[in-house]
């Protein structure tokens, strides 16, 4: 795979449609605030096209096909609260969400086809948290979880993914949790929503040793999280060789965000994104928006990470 450009950003307009209750953390302001930070590192936004049939297929690679459906018909009632409480739905959340797996899988096209080094996905709303057949924690589609699989049908080889949101990625976690084709890693505050995420959660059947979590006290900071970051790296090299590396890049554990107890700074994941771009070697690395809700730490931990993330794959 030949790289003709160092740093994608994929985005799509309909990923605002998505528009929960005013005061909602989860709110289309995000999307353009992730977007100016991914501009100032230097990303190239590349277009999107939203293909329904195609983004259905690869949601029911990961998901029951009856959650699209509730989610169109449930839209069409709304505003509603979709699944749980966590969960507001406005007229456009439907829309929102295919376009975020589109954003993925046109990520994972352009990475395959070597257009890029790294591709940012500035999608919403985020996806780490939804299951097999249910909607959670501001989550509809596993936007990572289908970029994995979709990374597999086209035979790339063994995927890792990294989790750094602030919030233990259970969707993710349940979805490859018997595999060995897939590297689940997770570094979290704990205990913490949604409850999951503790150490000796490992993995089952064929894919024990293949799942890792990171469980971290509140208020951890650069060197506390940054730590479990390197040690979890070190473990994903020491099992396995990934061929593509996904990331559930979340922001919510900045020091500013309203939500997630935490102690990162800018600077911090300046440092994650120099670690990731240094474990992928020459792999394809695909980073998916998760959290982060304070938006002017937002724009900022984008930047960071990216600079952090092409400096290395430049060195």
């Amino acid at each position: 795979m030949r790289a003709t450009a160092r740093l994608l950003v994929t985005a799509h307009e309909d990923c605002e449609e998505h528009r929960p209750f005013p005061g909602h953390p989860e709110r289309p302001e995000r999307l353009r605030a992730v977007l100016e930070g991914a501009a100032s590192a230097g990303a190239t936004r590349l277009a999107v096209e939203v293909d329904e049939d195609a983004v259905l297929a690869a949601v029911e690679r990961v998901h029951d096909a009856e959650l699209a459906r509730r989610l169109r018909e449930a839209c069409g009632a709304a505003p509603a609260i979709f699944d749980c409480p966590d969960n507001p739905i406005s007229a456009g959340s439907y829309r929102a969400a295919t376009a975020a797996v589109a954003c993925s899988l046109t990520a994972v096209d352009a990475a395959v086809r070597g257009e890029a080094v790294s591709v940012f996905v500035a999608a919403r709303p985020p996806g780490h948290h939804a299951l097999r057949d249910r909607a959670m924690g501001f989550c509809f589609f596993n936007n990572v979880a289908i970029a994995a699989e979709e990374l597999l049908a086209r035979s790339v080889g063994t995927v890792a993914i990294v989790d750094f949101d602030v919030h233990h990625g259970n969707g993710t976690q349940a979805h490859f949790w018997e595999r060995d084709d897939v590297f689940y890693l997770s570094v979290h505050h704990y205990p913490f929503y949604p409850g999951g995420g503790a150490a000796d959660e490992t993995g089952g059947g064929r894919g024990r040793g293949f799942t890792r979590n990171f469980p971290l006290a509140a208020g951890a900071d650069d060197s506390v999280f940054t730590g479990a970051v390197a040690a979890g790296l070190e473990e994903i090299l020491k099992t396995t060789h990934p061929r593509a590396w996904l990331v559930s890049a979340g922001f919510d554990a900045h020091r500013e965000d309203p939500l997630g107890g935490m102690g990162v700074s800018d600077e911090g994941f300046a440092a994650i994104g120099a670690m990731l771009g240094q474990a992928r070697g020459e792999s394809p690395l695909i980073a998916v928006l998760e959290g982060g809700y304070s938006l002017e730490a937002l724009r900022r931990s984008v930047r960071a990470f990216l600079v952090g993330l092409a400096e290395t794959a430049a060195s």
